[in-house]
């Protein structure tokens, strides 16, 4: 298998190629065909390497090439498959595959079908470079190219200004996390003399907790992670980003780029247990944003609004994992969040194909029987993600609150409450879309189908894997044996060594789950009374709202706010700086020696009289000057 690895990444870069110069030429059936068995061929390769770790233990290293040989850098471009790549792998190509799939029927009217599926093939390509990576410059140049091509995909349709604006604050938010990033890699390199995850990892585990320079390069890394998978401050990218085609919001927000940031945070496991004060600001900003996110997303309408800000809430759980040293829960709700955020992504998608392109929850309403597999299939989703069991989301979400609690119980409250939000606006969102009375117009009402195959079949798998997915990570004290921790602990050996084994009673975790899925219950029963028994429908947008439905429902003004203060003064300098600086100082300065030569040469010129004996009178009295000047100075 190790002579394989890597055409796992070079397979969707080949669909690009083929897909990108051939779109224009290749019917769509075949497009569609190319760009998503290459991807299904990735996934295939991935499950046998997938199934080689599990089965040696051994991770995989392969050495394609020496890329960078100057002093004492050397860099080669090689690929690194062991435990937590493996899974992602296997995330990436899987849920990958399946959202090419469901773009096919989706996407099947677009004049831009084949550039679309380029995109997503290059997509695809950058993320799995990002994760094979064996050292931290291979994983900044997927990095980027998923920021790139989020960049694309967003502003798919730039025809439209405000989609082409979304695409380029994404762009922008992402840049400034980039540098942190790099800013931290650079250090890396002056204070470990590699990059390589091998060499860095060796050479931290025996640095004192605490140390300074790893709490720099870590708060530095942290920062990076911040912009691409959007916790406070860089977050109001990711809801803007909805302005993308379905399958992208599915593929940025699932499978591949906002997990980015958690996957370099757990492959640099080691750096972030010797910097506990980065752990703590990590499960600070964590929480804050997933309470945050889950408010606004509490009255939003747009039905991708509330899975965006959705999105965001999920990865602040997963942060706070993180912060508390819960790795392997942090990346286990990784791996469920990508299969129900997934379903609920193409199952709104669905939705809105049914829908003639409509987003708004206030005028649906009525669907369940119109659209049986998409409501079907969304259900089981919603209950995954609000952490009911047995589903999915349960498993790990209560992992996650299980080490907070240990850590911190007024993290611990606070967590819960926010799991309380998450089942209200997410059970809200269901019953809008799909419960009571038609709210749209009759030709909507008359064009209601279910969606082809193409699109249900993914709806379909996904539905499976959120509902079983949760059962690789059972606890004991429900009878398991979590063989998602055991299969990744050589990964978080020297984290798990350090910070030492903790284990809650069986009575305390008993308890602990009773609250949270309690509270899951309840916010259910709240929404279910309110938007089924009372049929109640959120207000128009001329309509006056609470002062603080007001304030979710304008995402508290966030955006307004990063103008104020930001935008608008930094176009204030840059103004300034055109107009005096440049355009008065550096161009006034320029044009005047230009003028200045002008006006002299005008001046000399008058001297040229063509004149042959005015040159030679000229001449003598130049040789008087000089031989007047000689005596002077020998006197």
């Amino acid at each position: 298998m190790d002579k394989y690895i890597w055409l796992i990444p070079l397979l969707p870069l080949a669909g690009f190629i083929i897909n990108g110069l051939g779109r224009n030429a290749l019917p769509k059936n075949v497009i569609g065909f190319i760009g998503s068995l290459l991807v299904l061929v990735s996934f295939g390769l991935s499950v046998a390497a997938f199934f080689q770790i599990k089965a040696s233990g051994v991770p995989i290293n392969v050495t394609l090439f020496e890329w960078v040989s100057v002093g004492n850098l050397k860099i080669p471009f090689a690929f690194l498959v062991d435990q937590l790549s493996a899974i992602m792998l296997l995330i990436i190509t899987g849920v990958g595959f399946l959202i090419h799939l469901y773009s096919i029927g989706y996407m099947h009217h677009d004049a831009g079908f084949g550039k679309f599926f380029a995109y997503l093939n290059l997509f695809v390509f950058f993320m799995l470079l990002l994760v094979l990576g064996s050292n931290y410059l291979i994983m900044f140049i997927g990095w980027e190219g998923v920021g790139l091509c989020s960049y694309l995909l967003i502003g798919f349709w730039f025809t439209n200004p405000s989609y082409a604006d979304a695409a380029k604050k994404a762009f922008l938010m992402n840049r400034i996390g980039d540098l942190g990033f790099l800013i931290a890699v650079f250090i890396i390199f002056n204070v470990f003399g590699s990059i390589a995850f091998a060499d860095v990892f060796g050479k931290a585990a025996s640095m004192p907790s605490g140390n300074t320079t790893l709490l720099v390069i870590t708060l530095l890394l942290f920062v990076g992670a911040t912009g691409k998978s959007a916790q406070i401050p860089l977050f109001t990218w990711l809801p803007d980003a909805m302005a993308g085609p379905t399958p992208v919001s599915a593929l940025i927000h699932a499978a591949t780029m906002v997990t980015a940031g958690i996957y370099m945070i757990a492959r640099s496991n080691i750096l972030f247990t010797l910097s506990p004060v980065t752990l703590e600001v990590i499960s600070i900003v964590g929480l804050a944003t997933a309470v945050f996110a889950a408010l606004i997303a509490l009255t939003q309408t747009d039905i991708k609004k509330v899975l965006a800000y959705s999105t965001v809430s999920q990865l602040g759980y997963m942060f706070l994992g993180l912060g508390v040293g819960a790795y392997t829960g942090a990346f286990f709700h990784v791996l469920t969040h990508a299969f129900f955020k997934a379903l609920l992504f193409l199952g709104a998608g669905s939705v809105i194909h049914a829908m003639s392109d409509e987003q708004d929850m206030r005028k649906m309403g009525g669907l369940k029987g119109k659209l049986p597999i998409t409501f079907t299939t969304m259900l089981i989703g919603t209950i995954a993600i609000s952490g009911i069991p047995p589903f999915a989301g349960f498993f790990s979400k209560d992992e996650i609150l299980a080490h907070t609690f240990e850590h911190s119980t007024t993290l611990y409250v606070i967590g819960v409450i926010t799991a309380a939000f998450t089942s209200f606006y997410m059970f809200r969102m269901l019953f809008l879309t799909f419960f009571g009375k038609f709210r749209g117009t009759h030709e909507q009402e008359h064009h209601l189908h279910e969606s082809p195959a193409t699109m249900t079949i993914p709806l379909i798998v996904l539905a499976i894997l959120s509902v079983i997915g949760g059962f690789i990570g059972v606890p004991e004290v429900l009878g398991g044996h979590h063989e998602l921790e055991h299969f990744l602990a050589p990964v978080f050996e020297p984290s798990t060594k350090l910070m030492g084994e903790h284990h809650l009673t069986h009575s305390t975790e008993w308890i602990l789950m009773a609250v949270s899925v309690g509270a899951a219950v309840v916010a259910l029963g709240y929404a279910y009374l309110k938007y089924i028994s009372k049929s109640h429908v959120p207000v128009s947008d001329t309509e006056e709202r609470p002062l603080l439905a007001n304030l979710s429902y304008n995402k508290f003004y966030v955006d307004e706010l990063y103008n104020l203060i930001i935008r608008k003064p930094l176009d204030a300098l840059s103004n300034f700086l055109y107009k005096v600086v440049d355009l008065l100082g550096i161009d006034g300065l320029v044009n005047g020696l230009g003028k200045g030569s002008i006006e002299a040469s005008r001046g000399l010129r008058l001297l040229q009289t063509g004149n042959v004996g005015f040159y030679i009178f000229m001449m003598v009295v130049g040789i008087v000057a000089i031989l007047v000047y000689g005596y002077t100075l020998v006197n």
